[in-house]
């Protein structure tokens, strides 16, 4: 699974790293509440695991801004405050799971397997619409106003990538490992001349651009 570790205490977020990637799974640590929500939001994840009281941002309000954008991802809430009450608090702003500190590695480790068997199998929508422009992944077809565009299978995977976080910054790192599979430099340009191309079949002269720059940080297709 690839797992957004929140987490400011160094040598907690450096043995749940290790224990967890000994298992098989993806770890990003984080140390900061709102670079956590910033990350959370902005790329997919399978599991948060997620301190309680945190630098820039509590975890309970990180978890209740997350939730308010309607991603459900699994959130696995660790804390020093082990009463009740707090667990409760955890729970309904949006937990999914609560371990007090200090906690077993096993214990953990065992928590992020059930959390992970929970997950319903992951859903790709066959046909995504954005006003004028559509993608359907069966077919394998792009459209833009009813017309037929011919696109690179590299360019489709592109295209499926920002239509499917639609109104999110991609930043170039997520592009190269997704859609290459692997990582570049992300400072190359083969995505720049990608996009180059893509602009120039999807938003010909007078059309309504589709994919914006967001100068620093990657692109984003417009959700509407």
């Amino acid at each position: 699974m690839r797992i957004l570790l929140i987490e400011d205490d160094a040598r907690v977020s450096a043995f749940v790293a290790k224990a967890l990637r000994e298992e098989g799974h993806l770890v990003e640590p984080i140390a900061d509440g709102r670079a956590g929500l910033v990350r959370a939001t902005s790329d997919r994840f399978d599991l948060i695991i997620l301190d309680r009281m945190l630098p820039g941002l509590d975890g309970l309000k990180l978890l209740q801004a997350l939730r308010a954008t309607g991603d459900a991802t699994p959130v696995l809430i660790l804390s020093a405050l082990g009463d009740t009450d707090e667990r409760v608090r955890g729970l309904r702003a949006g937990g999914d799971d609560y371990l007090p500190k200090p906690f077993a590695l096993s214990e953990l480790v065992a928590r992020v397997e059930v959390l992970g068997r929970r997950q319903p199998a992951a859903e790709t929508s066959a046909r995504i619409e954005i006003g004028d422009f559509a993608l359907d992944a069966i077919a394998r077809t792009v459209t833009r106003a009813g017309r037929r565009i011919d696109v690179t299978d590299r360019e489709f995977r592109i295209l499926t990538y920002l239509a499917s976080h639609a109104g999110r910054v991609v930043t170039r790192s997520m592009l190269l490992e997704h859609v290459w599979d692997y990582h570049f430099d992300p400072q190359t340009n083969v995505i720049d001349q990608h996009l180059s191309r893509l602009r120039q079949k999807l938003e010909p002269a007078g059309a309504e651009p589709l994919i914006e720059t967001v100068r620093g940080a990657g692109y984003r297709m417009r959700d509407r």
